[in-house]
């Protein structure tokens, strides 16, 4: 048996949290630089707010008190994430994240009602332990089991939690009321396509021959039709398979040509892209860059230059990375234009196991000891403690998060505050500078 533990509006969820005076009323997440709507609640989706709204015409709502918009705060949602699954680990065999906020279970050899009971002592826990509300679905496949996660999430009486069987006449029930475009897996068109062959239900896609399908789809298609009925075809882990590329990019708060403030971006962006990098035990042959302009500004000259620096070696160090990011901003740089978005891709990558080192070529492995601290020293006290090059915070490319929240779970400056009178916090955070400020007096005496 397959399960789908799936955090229900994630994002708002999380914001509820460390916020309970939220619950029950409309909240939406912006998107970077507070652009548009990309997460809401309940409430704000009752409210005909579509996914997508630009934040500038909904400022008017928001300032009368009638909802609520907040930054996003990826470093939150990110560790909230990984407490998730963590927790799933510990009560299950196996587990596989597929998304910031969906987690695939895997429950072999375990019975119908022990699944069900499982799901049900999930759910409380996670609510007790993390405050996130979930559902889970529960099916012999993964694709039956985002169904089941999808009808656990819509139809009440389910209670969070729903379990389908291959042939039981429920799943039969909601497979033929379900349009083929709501099936994992298939966009709008391919549904276009199917229904041009008279598929137009998940019942009628999984009464399809499995061999025609391949022949005049794809074996994807296949599979998924196989999956419908039951028959697993996606393997253990399919989901965590290294990626092929890496790529960091955002756009900016305000656009800028100042050659520093771009190199300080795409300094910050290799940085990160470096971390992923490592954390997939890979190594990149070829560092892309690029930069935009704003092309909705037709009164201002356009430019979107490239340049792509191929390694002397397979390497995850940042600073060979950002060595190659400084010689790609040399090559690509014009003055004369104001830059909008700024990105770091790495190309080319290699399993780090699998690589066999060349005797003429350095090890790409030369001070991993370096690397493996910086990452755990991120990892435990918040992303960014330690980097390569300052940062200043008031920069042009930097983020508009002009309604983030605190980071709380990962940054010790932004921890919630016990009590609640003003001065006694005021007292409290006096007190941690000067304890900060002398320890690093202390770090800065030379050694005896």
């Amino acid at each position: 048996m397959i399960g789908l533990v799936d955090a229900n509006n994630f994002y708002v969820s999380c914001e509820r949290v460390f916020n309970p005076a939220l619950e029950g009323k409309p909240v939406g997440v912006m998107s970077n630089n507070d652009g548009c709507v990309i997460a809401r609640s309940a409430e704000m989706k009752a409210l005909n707010i579509p996914m997508g709204t630009p934040s500038f015409q909904l400022e008017g709502l928001r300032r009368r008190g009638v909802i609520h918009l907040l930054s996003s705060n990826y470093e939150l949602y990110g560790d909230m994430s990984a407490r998730l699954a963590q927790l799933l680990r510990d009560a299950c065999p196996d587990i596989a994240p597929y998304s910031i906020d969906e987690m695939f279970i895997y429950l072999d050899g375990f019975s119908d009602a022990q699944c069900q009971t499982l799901g049900e002592v999930l759910r409380r826990r996670i609510r007790r332990y993390l405050g996130l509300p979930v559902c889970v679905g529960l099916a012999p496949t993964h694709t039956l089991a985002k169904l089941a996660n999808h009808v656990a999430k819509k139809q009440p009486h389910y209670q969070g939690i729903c379990l389908l069987t291959a042939n039981s006449p429920t799943t039969a029930a909601l497979l033929k009321q379900l349009p083929v475009n709501d099936v994992w897996g298939i966009g709008r068109r391919l549904a276009e396509r199917l229904a041009v062959s008279g598929i137009r239900t998940a019942w009628q896609l999984r009464e399809c021959d499995p061999k025609q399908l391949r022949k005049r789809f794809s074996v994807v298609l296949a599979r998924t039709a196989l999956e419908l009925r039951g028959i697993s075809c996606l393997e253990m882990n399919a989901v965590e398979q290294p990626r092929q590329r890496i790529m960091t990019s955002r756009s900016f708060g305000q656009a800028t040509g100042v050659k520093a403030e771009l190199h300080a971006a795409l300094r910050r962006h290799a940085q990160r892209s470096a971390e992923k990098l490592r954390q997939q035990k890979s190594l990149t042959r070829a560092v892309l860059l690029f930069l935009n302009t704003n092309r909705h500004r037709k009164d201002q000259p356009q430019l979107s230059p490239s340049a792509m620096i191929p390694l002397a070696s397979p390497s995850d160090d940042t600073r060979v990375i950002l060595e190659a990011v400084r010689e790609g901003l040399e090559q690509m740089y014009r003055p004369g234009f104001q830059f909008m978005k700024a990105g770091v891709m790495l190309l080319d990558l290699v399993d780090v196991q699998q690589y066999q080192l060349s005797l003429l070529q350095p090890s790409p492995k030369a001070h991993p000891h370096l690397m493996n601290t910086v990452d755990a020293i991120n990892q435990r006290m918040g992303q960014g403690t330690i980097r390569f090059g300052m940062t200043e915070a008031e920069a042009p490319w930097q983020l508009r998060c002009a309604h983030r929240s605190n980071r709380y779970t990962t940054c010790w400056d932004e921890l919630m505050e016990a009590g609640t009178h003003p001065g006694a916090i005021a007292a409290a955070r006096v007190k941690r500078e000067q304890q900060q400020l002398a320890r690093a007096q202390r770090l800065a005496q030379p050694r005896a």
